[in-house]
């Protein structure tokens, strides 16, 4: 066994000086690994909500041309009274009025239906149902022997109807 010869104070503090650069260079390379990992972390992460949208978008069906209204969206008015045994009902103002402003609202207590869209319509979008329905209400609400006529003609479709601009709509319960 050979003996070893004591380190001088200028090797030790060489020695000290080394380890203490290589201490330094360890934490600054775990901290590039870090930094490294994070990014492939919100990178992946970013892609995957990208791809989650665009999978979204691909998959969901087309809308057919036909249940398509506008796709500049719309500004129409229709009107509605409700009478009930012959009196008629006030319709309430500010239907779909509130800390979302529906499309499909009221603004006064003249039985005016706003129909206010931006962009794509579909008729599903502007059907009397879609009304009673911002306003919390079953169109059966007034009763069940209903009557309903759009301009003064006769109609079945009751909460399917597709509202149209200055369409006269009653509804009658006896």
């Amino acid at each position: 066994m050979e003996e070893q010869t004591p380190l001088t104070k200028k090797e030790r503090k060489e020695l000290k000086r080394q380890e203490k650069i290589e201490t330094k260079d360890a934490v600054i390379q775990t901290r590039h690994t870090k930094r490294v990992i994070r990014w492939i972390g919100w990178s992946a992460f970013c892609i995957a909500i990208i791809a989650g949208l665009v999978w979204f978008v691909a998959t969901r069906p087309p809308i057919p041309e036909s249940d398509i209204i506008s796709q500049n969206g719309i500004h129409w008015h229709p009107v509605l009274a409700i009478y009930v045994k012959g009196v008629k009902q006030e319709i309430p103002t500010n239907i779909g009025i509130g800390a979302v402003h529906q499309p499909v609202h009221t603004h006064d207590a003249t039985g005016t239906i706003h129909l206010e869209f931006q962009g794509l319509v579909r008729k599903q979008d502007i059907t009397l149902g879609e009304f009673f329905k911002n306003w919390n209400k079953d169109i059966q609400s007034f009763g069940s022997n209903m009557k309903m006529t759009v301009n003064s003609e006769e109609n079945i479709e009751y909460e399917n109807y597709i509202m149209r601009d200055k369409d006269e709509i009653e509804l009658r319960f006896e």
